[in-house]
């Protein structure tokens, strides 16, 4: 039985590493909780970085997205508290590291996770977010295959473009071939330093290119954001003063403001 999803699907997604990723996908998802909505989180990347950064042990995971991924388990039943109410976590096992290789002889391999989905028997979440790999393998194609749209994270560095363009052609082709309804949620640019003329010559390139799909708030470079996973904590629940904490409280509300629009449009 296929069940009805009331909110988006996201993935957050970047193949290059150290852009932000992981960070984004805890603090916005634990942003988007503490505005009182329900979101579910789903760590998709074998190096298991959002699962440890709220608190949970690879090796402790008995059920987790490879055991969804393998059909060993439903997503009700790998479901993980976190340190923040109203957001739940599906974590990285540590078998999630060989789940590519076990995916390439695997019946429907690119719709896993888009089959675990349509059995989805939860009580409907305002927000799932997926943790991606940095790299366009099956793991990821199996996240664009079941998602309704896609945050991009980017650096404002050097090299942020790099790589940019075949992410978006993996998207066309994903869109093409399994998932036709898959759209570019936005850019989020992260690491921003307004004091560093390249950050903000970058800055301004993006948006040139890109438009109203960036976001209009950013995140800064900010020590608590590298200091809150080591405590198992998303950034707000560590500090929520600090500036790392403020942006991704602002990144959320431009998301709600955004799925407002979107669905006075439709």
């Amino acid at each position: 039985m296929k069940h009805e999803r009331l909110g988006p699907v996201i993935a957050v997604a970047n193949q290059k590493g150290g852009v932000g990723k992981t960070t984004t996908s805890i603090n916005l998802a634990a942003s988007l909780a503490t505005l009182d909505r329900r979101v579910l989180l789903i760590d998709l990347d074998p190096q298991g970085n959002t699962t440890t950064g709220l608190g949970i042990e690879k090796h402790q995971v008995d059920k987790g997205v490879y055991e969804v991924l393998m059909g060993d388990c439903a997503l009700a039943d790998a479901l993980y508290d976190t340190p923040c109410e109203g957001l739940s976590l599906i974590p990285a096992s540590m078998d999630l590291a060989g789940a590519e290789v076990e995916l390439v002889t695997a019946e429907g391999r690119e719709q896993r996770l888009s089959g675990a989905f349509e059995a989805y028997d939860l009580q409907p979440y305002d927000y799932v977010f997926i943790d991606c790999p940095p790299a366009l393998n099956l793991l990821t194609i199996n996240a664009l295959a079941a998602i309704d749209r896609v945050v991009i994270t980017l650096q404002t560095e050097f090299y942020a473009m790099e790589g940019l363009t075949q992410l978006m052609d993996t998207i066309r082709l994903i869109r093409g071939r399994l998932n036709p309804e898959l759209v570019v949620d936005g850019i989020v640019l992260t690491m921003v330093d307004h004091r560093n003329n390249l950050s903000v010559q970058v800055e301004q390139e993006v948006r040139e290119y890109f438009g109203s799909q960036v976001y209009e708030h950013v995140i800064p470079r900010n020590v608590k954001l590298s200091e809150a996973p080591s405590f198992g904590l998303p950034v707000m629940h560590y500090d929520v003063s600090c500036k790392g904490a403020q942006a991704y409280l602002a990144v959320a509300n431009e998301m709600l403001e955004r799925e407002h629009f979107h669905r006075r449009t439709l």
